[in-house]
């Protein structure tokens, strides 16, 4: 799923047809993950892809790389130490976002907006297995979010 250390930026992959139904996503998730890796203070030349796949690929992935055989809304895969500062990879499931979305009362775009922001602070080391990380990560995201005009997506899951 990496593309080469070399290549600079945000590399968007579409896998799954129906992410291209929704007009415009490409480069607002392109916006989202540059507004992450600014704020995680990533800076230089990195680079990150950005894969919008299936539930069915995602399931794969969870199984493969976590052990859980269940698809999921975003895995992010870190890279490891590199010289062209290559971050990692991200993949959200077409199925799981549009589902989560719909039962939220939120556009599909936006959540996949939370969603790819999200994936990036993994990227960046951020984590919300304990509480105070969870806050953390959250405060973030939220603030990452309000600039790109996108509500906070946690007061409605509260």
């Amino acid at each position: 799923m990496s593309v080469p250390a070399s290549q600079d930026g945000i590399q968007i992959v579409v896998d799954a047809p129906g992410w291209r139904d929704v007009r415009g996503l490409v480069p607002r998730l392109k916006r989202a993950a540059e507004a992450a890796a600014k704020a995680a203070r990533f800076g230089g030349k990195s680079s990150l892809t950005v894969l919008l796949s299936s539930d069915r690929k995602l399931k794969t992935l969870n199984r493969d790389f976590r052990g859980k055989d269940k698809s999921t809304n975003v895995l992010s895969f870190p890279a490891g130490p590199n010289p062209g500062r290559y971050r990692g990879d991200i993949a959200l499931a077409l199925g799981v976002t549009r589902r989560e979305a719909k039962a939220a009362g939120k556009s599909l775009a936006d959540h996949a907006a939370h969603l790819v922001v999200h994936g990036v602070l993994h990227l960046a080391g951020y984590d919300h297995i304990r509480t105070r990380d969870a806050e953390a990560m959250e405060s973030l995201e939220i603030a990452i979010l309000r600039r790109l005009g996108i509500a906070n997506p946690y007061e409605m899951a509260r």
